[in-house]
């Protein structure tokens, strides 16, 4: 893909394809890393699809190959969301079904390759049905769900969010709702991050999925008791540090974009594509944008792109080996999969 993002002093960025398979062509799915494996799970096979897809698709980045996984059972499943559990499963959260919104638990045990229903465990305080949600893990066994709950006709007018834990030894999950409340959003991201400035500490933000441009703060954690990882992307940072140091500092963040990609590398949220709400044609994305929190405001970076051919939304980014990879989506029209696999590449002059 030669399209080229740019920034100021001649720097810039694009997405360059290292793996194309029919496969991976899909929107609205969720896509996890699992011991250096990605696991994508069902989602719309074309734009205006009914029903969406029930399937498996392993993708190995190491080799660049990608193998449907022949486990009877998994979920039909579009606009949900998924996370791992415990470094062996594979835990899908709710979404659609192709008829309503869900709000139950299925897991792949990828040891084993097979697909387990899990059941609701005693004092479960479910969401009324989840679609375009956020799941986070907060703990190893724990995640924290935000997002608009309920079918259109019965959605409030604010966001509710969850705990749920997760219980493998007994096949169980428990929801438990939190007292706080947000603005009502649907196809947001969420990012766990470190607290900006001197006070240690990580904070759980929610960007998007609303007209709003500001995230919002849905959980905090004082030092201690999120659990510290060594960085993942060091190079990838350094990288993404030398980018927005080239860029135009700003105080607010896109307004009114959904369906776009999230994902944490150290003290950045690197966002990007997905479809804007302020405009009713030229609807999808194709802008990188950058949230850095190492200093106290957090500042937004925005790095345009002309190409029309990296426009994408309803796809995912997944971080591996020092790597951010794209994986599928619809293209500019909205309704073509991608069957595309890339990583970002970025230059600084």
């Amino acid at each position: 893909m030669a399209g080229v993002g740019g920034a100021a002093g001649g720097s810039g960025w694009t997405w360059r394809q290292v793996a194309r398979d029919p496969l991976l062509a899909r929107a609205f799915h969720s896509c996890t890393e699992l011991r250096g494996r990605f696991y994508l799970v069902g989602g719309l096979l074309a734009g205006g699809a009914r029903e969406p897809s029930s399937d498996t698709v392993v993708f190995d980045p190491a080799r660049g190959q990608a193998v449907q996984v022949g486990a009877a059972g998994g979920p039909r499943r579009s606009h949900h969301d998924a996370a791992p559990v415990a470094g062996r499963w594979l835990c899908v959260v709710g979404g659609w079904d192709g008829s309503r919104r869900l709000a139950t638990v299925a897991a792949l045990d990828t040891e084993q390759g097979v697909w387990e229903v899990w059941n609701a465990a005693p004092g479960n305080c479910p969401p009324a049905g989840l679609s375009s949600h956020t799941c986070t893990s907060v703990s190893d066994r724990e995640l924290r769900v935000a997002g608009r709950e309920g079918g259109t006709r019965t959605q409030r007018r604010y966001g509710s969010i969850y705990t749920l834990r997760l219980d493998p030894g007994a096949r169980t999950y428990c929801y438990k709702e939190e007292g706080c409340h947000t603005a009502s959003r649907s196809g947001h991201c969420a990012a766990l991050l470190r607290n900006p400035g001197p006070h240690r500490g990580h904070q759980l933000l929610l960007f998007g999925g609303c007209n709003s441009a500001e995230p919002e703060v849905v959980g905090r954690w004082s030092h201690g008791k999120i659990k510290e990882e060594p960085p993942v992307a060091p190079c990838l940072m350094e990288q993404l540090a030398r980018l927005v140091s080239s860029g135009q500092a700003s105080s607010q963040g896109p307004r009114g974009l959904r369906h776009h990609s999230c994902s944490v590398v150290g003290p950045f949220a690197v966002l990007f594509g997905g479809e804007t709400m302020t405009r009713a044609r030229d609807t999808v994305c194709n802008d990188l944008y950058i949230y850095d929190t190492r200093k106290s405001p957090s500042l937004w970076f925005r790095f345009p792109c002309a190409d029309h051919g990296l426009k994408r939304v309803g796809h995912r980014t997944c971080l591996w080996n020092d790597q951010l990879y794209l994986v599928g989506g619809f293209g500019e029209d909205g309704r073509t999969a991608s069957p595309q696999v890339c990583i970002l590449d970025i230059f600084v002059r």
